[in-house]
């Protein structure tokens, strides 16, 4: 077994957030077969773009005026959801989203997906 602490993590800063990846390729524990990584979504790493990616789900740890829209065009004008601790979101592959907050708000998550090739255009390198 493996352990670690996600407060102990190194941040990668990207439009929006700031992720802390634990498992998965060039992560802390080596996984060619997942993702796992937390996230803090505010206003002090700029504006996040809406976006769409590989199946994926996101555990809520805190939110403070966080929301989220997604749908099925890069608008994500299909739905607005309030988010709050314990909530679990599953967006299915390619499903357009944007995580926003209000201001002074933000948004603390963990999230996880199969390790695939459709991954955030930011990571393609």
């Amino acid at each position: 077994m493996k352990l670690l602490e996600a407060n102990k993590l190194d941040g990668n800063p990207l439009p929006g957030r700031i992720i802390y990846k634990a498992a998965g390729r060039g992560s802390p524990i080596e996984s060619g077969a997942m993702t796992v990584a937390f996230g803090r979504y505010s206003g002090e790493y700029g504006p996040m773009s809406p976006h769409r990616h590989a199946e994926e789900c996101v555990y809520i740890l805190e939110s403070k005026g966080g929301r989220v829209r997604y749908g099925s065009t890069p608008d994500c004008s299909e739905a607005t959801r309030e988010l709050a601790a314990g909530m679990l979101l599953h967006f299915p592959e390619n499903e357009w989203h944007v995580f926003e907050y209000d201001e002074g708000g933000h948004i603390d998550a963990m999230f996880i997906y199969g390790q695939v090739d459709n991954i955030r255009p930011e990571e393609k390198v």
